[in-house]
């Protein structure tokens, strides 16, 4: 009898070390700090709601277009190993759909910010303001939406209408400290 009470005991500690070690987690990667954090924790609205200060233009994004974003996306954003930016051949509706910036986007604000967050794809995140508003307004400019000379920043990238725009079902914008 002592020994089935001892046996018993064993295994509910060894069930209770296993689920200890379970809440505390897998253990993979590594702390992250906090002001790292706060440089990830960025939202931005199609409303320019969280737009950072910077300006570009179209003539300043093809250079730097050519040299972080081109072997990827090929010349003039036709496609490469990555999918195609501009100059579409079909539309959303056709077999095969193509999902270009110009006719799948329903927000210039929504480029910024994913060019922002994942581009170039050796190093997101390492272009600056400045560039990364370049080279929105050459994708732009590539897909008819903007003229070269367009200066896009804060206040005027919200105002640029886009082709599908309507194509989307719209998403109340909240506050940024809506969201902490």
């Amino acid at each position: 009898m002592f020994m089935r009470k001892l046996l018993l005991l064993l295994c509910l500690l060894s069930i209770q070390t296993a689920i200890a070690d379970n809440l505390n987690g897998p253990d993979l990667g590594r702390p992250v700090h906090r002001t790292t954090i706060e440089r990830w924790d960025m939202n931005i609205f199609p409303d320019g709601t969280g737009l950072p200060e910077g300006t570009g233009t179209a003539v300043e994004g093809k250079a730097i277009y050519e040299q972080q974003c081109q072997s990827c996306h090929g010349f003039q954003g036709t496609g490469n190993s990555a999918e195609e930016l501009a100059g579409a051949q079909h539309t959303l509706t056709d077999n095969p759909p193509d999902k270009t910036i110009g006719t799948y986007w329903p927000y210039a604000t929504t480029v910024f910010d994913f060019i922002r967050r994942s581009m170039p794809i050796h190093a997101p995140g390492s272009l600056s303001n400045d560039e990364t508003y370049a080279v929105t307004a050459y994708l732009l400019y590539l897909n008819g939406i903007i003229k070269e000379s367009t200066i896009i920043n804060s206040r005027t990238l919200p105002s640029v209408k886009m082709p599908n725009r309507h194509g989307f079902i719209p998403v109340k914008t909240y506050p940024r400290n809506h969201l902490r």
